[in-house]
């Protein structure tokens, strides 16, 4: 039930050619992936890169909170042990980890640098009545997202007679759809013209995928919208709420089945670091904001002096002179 792949992303190995010995040292992974990791190591190589993106994706949008994705890399999990509770941070690593990898192994395809794909040939054909015609070198998504679905999702395919466990797994295989949903929802045309003088006669358009950083946006707000559902489940998701216990889950609905914690005092027991000694911005009223994220303990303060360049100017012909610029900024801690 962990999330092995996330470990692709940050192991040692992922700068290396993978084989059948660079395979056994990844941890986290079950037998499953690492009998494709030993079949198609090239794909493999591309999946820890898109855990990666995920990775640095959860990092950027929850810097400023008091959980902000902190990772451990010489763990089993990246995400240490608060990745065994069913929370709505789970969730969204889930989601983000799988985006990355449907992201990294599309973008490789379109490349040419995998031999077992390449870019999606059913989009091209006639010029139609709005005067532009499929073509160039489309994305082709849907091979991202089987990759992913056959690499990330066998960790939580296994049947369990525990309830729990099984709620569980269907909250991370929701998940990581969501996250395979993030992109594809959001993939679009990309046009070029064609005519005399740039007169735009005709355009060739071809499906592209969005920037990742958008995907991030809009998974974080599934994350402040997430659902909660029964911690006991068998074959389907159910919401908490009785009142909506029929509606069905979408896949544009990020799910957990634990409250979350305020993430403010360490636990280690829980994989907490708390927020003690973390910098905050004092004029902020956000998650930012001292008052927010040292959880009512006060801030320490500390002139702290920075030297940069500045006043670069461009000689001819090859230079850039500039000055020492020195600055003080209060810099503002948790307490």
């Amino acid at each position: 039930m962990w999330l092995g792949v996330s470990s692709v992303g940050v192991s040692n190995t992922v700068d290396v050619t993978y084989d059948s010995k660079t395979c056994k040292k990844v941890p986290g992974l079950v037998r499953a992936q690492k009998s494709v990791c030993q079949k198609e190591p090239e794909t493999v190589r591309v999946i820890g890169e898109g855990a990666r993106m995920g990775i640095y994706e959860c990092q950027e949008q929850f810097q400023h909170e008091r959980w902000n994705c902190t990772i451990l890399p010489d763990d089993a999990d990246v995400f240490g042990k608060m990745m065994k509770v069913g929370t709505k941070e789970t969730a969204f690593v889930y989601a983000v980890t799988s985006a990355g990898v449907v992201h990294a192994v599309t973008r490789s395809c379109s490349l040419g640098n995998l031999s077992d794909c390449t870019c999606d040939s059913s989009k091209k054909g006639p010029i139609n009545e709005d005067g532009w015609r499929w073509g160039g070198c489309s994305d082709d998504v849907n091979y991202g997202l089987k990759i992913s679905r056959d690499f990330i999702d066998v960790a939580d395919s296994k049947n369990s007679e525990n309830s729990r466990e099984k709620a569980r797994s269907l909250m991370n295989l929701h998940n990581n759809e969501v996250g395979r949903q993030a992109v594809e929802s959001q993939m679009q045309p990309t046009c070029r013209c064609h005519g005399v003088s740039g007169s735009c006669a005709m355009k060739t358009c071809w499906n592209s995928m969005p920037d990742f950083r958008k995907v991030g946006q809009y998974l974080k707000k599934l994350h402040k919208d997430a659902v909660e559902i029964l911690p006991r489940g068998k074959k389907r998701l159910r919401r908490k709420d009785p009142k909506e216990r029929k509606v069905p889950i979408k896949f544009n609905e990020m799910v957990h089945i634990d409250e979350s914690p305020n993430y403010c005092s360490s636990d280690p027991d829980k994989g907490i670091k708390g927020t003690n000694g973390r910098e905050c911005n004092k004029t902020s009223n956000g998650a930012d904001g001292c008052n927010l994220l040292c959880c009512g303990r006060g801030y320490n303060t500390q002139e702290v002096r920075i030297v940069e360049r500045c006043d670069c100017v461009f000689i001819w012909c090859c230079e850039v002179k500039c000055k020492s610029c020195e600055t003080v900024r209060d810099v503002h801690t948790c307490k």
